[in-house]
């Protein structure tokens, strides 16, 4: 943990049951011309898509509506970019998953600006963003990335060169991020699975980070409890469990806010290649290898009992125990086995199952970032671990 830090701007929050009905006051203040970003189903499951319209037509507002169905490639932005650059768009609103929030925030900054999203991606192009954007609303349905209170926009190439890279600026905050838990109450099981296995994993690396301090600590501590207390709720009673699925958007909120102010570390090393190389959902790749990261993780750093982060993974390994008065080691054994419960009950899928072999391992390897990891793996235990989901 440091010493020093910095915290940054949050949007502006409004949270809690029917909040929803705020956001057509909310976007009549910002401009009358919107655009509307939504998934490909998530809106509609909710049983609150028409609501939703109706109010923004209501308000009097001139309404365009896109539909996001995968996670956002350079292509998709851009060609939506083009559609509206010219039409004098004043509001860009998402309702949705990661995939449609990142989208949104995406178009929302590059509207301003010219050529592709490719040339302003972290290590893909050469071109810095002036930080120019239209002004951006985020309205979640998944409890999961915590893209409503973050800077950047992950976009994705899948393929051979494959990529997941952020556009990122300080100004891309959402200036208002509106969560209400019941627009999370129809999400699927597989994805309210995959979700809280992302919001999980955010949590946890934030907290272990070597970039990790004060204020991030204590929201990540927080975010963990509500994780132990309601992620399995959520994925067995989600339909009907509000509390269950406040708890989960607290935890995901929590979550966007500490991986952007304290970084992440290994699990989501992973996953950035894996997600460029292969189409495998980033909450699965998260929720896959959460398990086999943190048991060798564990194993790394359990002799070491004066280092910062083992002494964090005992406050965790307690948080989730089912038991008391056990040894440290007790506790630490215990978390690792929790781990994989938890991943066999939410029946997070295998990276085989979207295409990882042996043949592929090293490959992904060779591009895996320890970010700020506060352990560094070999090479041979990096590959034990993605083959301990093959």
């Amino acid at each position: 943990m440091t010493d020093s830090f910095q915290f940054f701007s949050l949007p502006k929050i409004i949270f809690g049951t029917g909040k929803r009905s705020e956001l057509a006051d909310e976007v009549n203040s910002r401009g009358k011309r919107v655009l509307l970003l939504t998934g490909s189903s998530s809106i509609h499951n909710s049983g609150h898509g028409d609501e939703i319209i109706t109010s923004l037509k209501a308000a009097k507002l001139e309404l365009e509506h896109e539909v996001i169905a995968h996670e956002p490639s350079p292509s998709l932005i851009d060609k939506i970019v083009e559609r509206y650059r010219p039409g004098g768009i004043q509001v860009v609103v998402a309702v949705g998953g990661g995939s449609v929030m990142d989208s949104g925030k995406a178009v929302s900054a590059m509207i301003p600006v010219e050529g592709s999203i490719r040339s302003y991606l972290e290590g893909v192009g050469d071109r810095e963003h002036p930080g120019h954007k239209i002004p951006f609303i985020a309205m979640p349905t998944t409890s999961g990335t915590g893209s409503e209170m973050t800077k950047n926009a992950v976009i994705s190439e899948v393929g051979e060169a494959g990529f997941k890279k952020s556009l990122r600026h300080e100004n891309f905050i959402p200036e208002l991020a509106i969560i209400d838990p019941e627009m999370m109450l129809s999400c699927p099981a597989k994805l309210t699975a995959a979700s809280g296995m992302d919001a999980f994993s955010q949590l946890l690396e934030s907290y272990l980070s070597t970039k990790a301090n004060a204020m991030t600590d204590a929201l990540a501590l927080q975010g963990l409890k509500q994780i132990k207390k309601y992620l399995l709720r959520a994925f067995l009673e989600g339909e009907q469990n509000i509390e269950a699925r406040y708890g989960m958007a607290l935890a995901a909120m929590f979550s966007g806010i500490t991986l952007a102010h304290a970084g992440l570390g290994l699990v989501h090393g992973f996953a950035s290649p894996l997600g460029g190389f292969y189409d495998i959902p980033h909450g699965v790749a998260c929720g896959s290898l959460m398990a086999p990261v943190f048991a060798t993780t564990i194993d790394n750093l359990q002799d070491q009992p004066e280092h910062p982060a083992i002494k964090k993974l005992i406050i965790v390994s307690k948080v989730f125990a089912d038991f008391k008065y056990k040894t440290d080691l007790e506790y630490l054994q215990a978390f690792k086995e929790k781990l994989i419960h938890i991943t066999n009950l939410l029946e997070v899928p295998l990276l085989s199952d979207y295409g990882l072999n042996e043949e592929g391992i090293q490959k992904v390897v060779d591009c895996t970032s320890h970010k700020n990891h506060p352990a560094k793996l070999t090479k041979e235990q990096l590959a034990i671990a993605l083959r301990a989901r093959i």
